[in-house]
């Protein structure tokens, strides 16, 4: 398809800047930023864990009414994460009811308000290429998949990218006191979704505040007071009403993470190697020759910035590779190290793409995308049609067929807990051991377990709309402790994927 396409290029105070883009191809940018954030977004079953446990601790602050306090059943706790991605999926569950679309809308928005920040911020960075940013951040593989994943990550990269687009503004715009409390704003938003590693794009701020100074205010103390007010409100309220959470917060879920392997997420020296180079390869298709070709030009850039004043260096560059290089190294040397980890990196990454497309003036690769964007849409479609070990939807049509009737709690005993039931039974979902299970007062902030099979049986007293779950391996063990305590354990229908699903009856 012939498309009347002009992205200006040049110098940011060339004439060619001045130059817009035809509105034709802006048009088409919105729409495939669009098309891939809603393409086929209920779907597919929420996959455990994450999923499970995000949409788990939602649905609770709805049915519950308590937002303050997260809690992964009406008796436990859940403190793993600040609450805001919670609130944005709790407030779609409260407008659009509970199913997996309105789970997953606050991140496609996420997504689409990060295509439009990188937009925005391409405006500083890489003037007239601002349309073919938000092009290349929306059609990057990593991003564009990730955008229907119910995580933290999406909402903190939107929130990360906000903020950099405040302090582009800031020194390279009009300077506004606006932008610094903006910026200030987003990192506190930041915060509330993932807590310190939602301030590691700080570091590149200070970084270029350094090596390229500026007269611009970048910490203005009205704006420094607006970050503290909106971002540790919370944890001042969770802490004084437990203040255990406080070693928690600062000790399980930053210093371990950092130091230890604990979580079992590729803490090995070479554990960067495996997870963030192919993600960064492969997730930023396809403009991983771009990237690459921008990178490769480091050098370069480094020595014209040596020998010139600090006032007319590239700055612009230096922020991007700074945004981009620090944060990585923080997540290179923590052996808590996931895929998703490093997705608010790929902003800075499509802008480079920008930088480097108006530096060269390149006509942009229409006939790859042509390719490419259906290519993506197919990937969404084939995940929702394709069976997974971890769809919690396909898990709740085998509980719904054998049970015949409503549900009110699933309780999975000695077996990792599938909190996706949530959404798809709209029942309780209880993790339990038939181990004793005597719990101290520090385990209460986010034990292995609820609580031991004896308590349930005691508190539930044989509820007909209750169903167990466990292991085929674990089910003769079961069978002998239910009847030990007077109980008996009655399977129903044949095992699914090594799962018995059973109820408990007086014996």
């Amino acid at each position: 398809m012939p498309l009347d396409v002009a992205f200006p290029t040049g110098a940011p105070t060339a004439p060619a800047i001045s130059r817009t883009v035809s509105a034709r191809a802006q048009w088409i940018v919105a729409l495939v930023a669009v098309v891939l954030a809603f393409a086929f977004l209920g779907s597919r079953g929420l996959w455990d864990p994450d999923e499970g446990r995000y949409t788990n601790v939602a649905a609770n602050m709805v049915s519950s009414g308590d937002w303050i306090m997260p809690h992964r059943n009406h008796e436990v706790g859940h403190w793993t994460k600040p609450p805001l991605t919670y609130w944005a999926i709790a407030a779609s569950f409260s407008v659009f009811g509970m199913n997996t679309w309105s789970a997953r809308l606050p991140v496609a928005l996420a997504y689409l308000f990060a295509t439009w920040c990188v937009m925005r911020t391409a405006r500083r960075v890489a003037p007239g290429r601002e349309v073919f940013a938000a092009l290349v951040f929306a059609t990057m593989l990593a991003p564009a998949l990730a955008s229907q994943l119910v995580t933290t990550d999406f909402l903190l990269t939107a929130w990360e990218t906000l903020a950099l687009w405040a302090y582009a503004e800031l020194r390279w715009g009009d300077g506004r006191l606006f932008w610094d409390v903006l910026m200030w704003a987003a990192f506190a938003l930041a915060f509330l979704t993932k807590g310190p590693p939602g301030l590691l794009p700080l570091l590149a701020i200070v970084a270029v505040e350094l090596l390229a100074p500026s007269r611009r205010r970048a910490f203005h103390p009205f704006a420094l007071l607006v970050f503290v007010v909106l971002a540790l409100w919370w944890f001042v309220v969770v802490v004084s009403r437990n203040p255990a959470l406080l070693h928690y917060f600062l000790g399980r879920e930053v210093a371990d993470r950092v130091a230890t392997n604990e979580f079992s997420r590729h803490g090995e020296w070479y554990g960067w190697l495996v997870v963030y180079v192919p993600t960064l390869l492969i997730g930023t298709m396809p403009w991983t020759l771009e990237w690459l070709a921008w990178l490769r030009r480091l050098p370069q850039r480094g020595l014209v910035w040596l020998t010139k004043e600090k006032s007319q260096g590239d700055s612009r560059a230096l922020l991007l590779f700074a945004w981009w290089f620090l944060p990585l190294v923080v997540f290179c040397i923590a052996r808590s190290r996931l895929p998703l980890y490093v997705l608010p990196l790929f902003a800075p990454i499509a802008l480079m793409v920008a930088q480097r497309q108006g530096e060269f003036e390149d006509a942009l690769p229409w006939r790859r995308l042509i390719v490419w964007v259906p290519l993506l849409i197919a990937l969404r479609f084939a995940g929702g049609m394709l069976e997974s070990m971890q769809d919690a939807r396909a898990l709740a049509q085998a509980i719904q067929t054998r049970v015949g009737g409503p549900v009110r709690e699933v309780v999975f005993v000695d077996q990792v807990p599938r909190y996706g039931l949530r959404v798809h039974l709209n029942a309780e979902v209880e993790d339990i051991t038939l181990a004793a299970f005597p719990r101290p007062p520090t385990s209460a902030i986010n034990p292995r377990f609820d609580e031991d099979a004896r308590s349930e049986l005691i508190d539930d007293r044989n509820n007909p709309h209750d169903v167990w779950v466990t292991s085929t391996a674990h089910w003769p063990e079961v069978q002998r402790y239910m009847q030990a305590q007077g109980q008996h354990a009655e399977a129903l229908g044949t095992p699914y994927r090594d799962n018995v699903i059973f109820r408990v009856r007086p014996g």
